[in-house]
């Protein structure tokens, strides 16, 4: 499974939900823009590591809505902190899924520490989030994305890029929409 799978799969699971999606800078945004363009998506331009965290801001401010931060692995290590404040904040409403590739793939692929053996789901639990949940395969986290709304997953996939085109918006225009959509009440 590559990382537009495991996208795929929470598109699909946001549509179904009518849930904000805040995803992580680069080539996921573009993956997500591709197989599910919807204005519930907030396709970050910039601010490597900030998904999460986002993510958590727009769940607390927004606690009718169903909010699902997708984040790499990459962007957690650079911002370890922010899985210490989802612990101690605990919203319902937020699930944040890392897909864990082992690399910095917008970057080229170089290798992150989770090739190298960092347990994202350790390290989690270890800020203090109860609800962690790490999936294999599409299976797994097919699987788990059915039955889990809160929480972390750790989604494991393989490195590699798709090939697809650069997102058609403006940041005015993705920012507006979303903000459109963040203010219209939940179904």
């Amino acid at each position: 499974m590559k990382r537009i799978d495991a996208i795929s799969m929470i598109a699909r699971k946001a549509e179904e939900k009518n849930s904000l999606i805040v995803c992580n800078i680069g080539l996921p945004s573009k993956e997500l823009h591709h197989v599910k363009d919807r204005a519930g998506n907030f396709y970050m331009l910039g601010s490597m590591g900030l998904s999460s965290s986002i993510g958590l801001g727009l769940s607390l401010s927004v606690p009718k809505r169903h909010v699902i931060a997708i984040d790499g692995d990459g962007s957690v290590l650079m911002n370890m902190g922010s899985l210490a404040t989802i612990a101690h904040q605990r919203p319902e409403n937020y699930l944040l899924v890392v897909i864990d590739n082992g690399t910095y793939g917008s970057t080229g692929d170089q290798p992150t520490a989770t090739s190298l053996g960092t347990d994202l789901g350790a390290v989690a639990k270890g800020a203090g989030i109860q609800d962690v949940y790490t999936t294999n395969n599409e299976k797994e986290l097919e699987q788990t994305l059915k039955k889990v709304d809160r929480g972390v997953v750790i989604a494991r996939v393989g490195a590699g890029n798709a090939s697809v085109p650069i997102i058609g918006l403006s940041p005015e225009e993705i920012i507006e929409r979303f903000m459109t959509e963040c203010a219209r009440p939940s179904e």
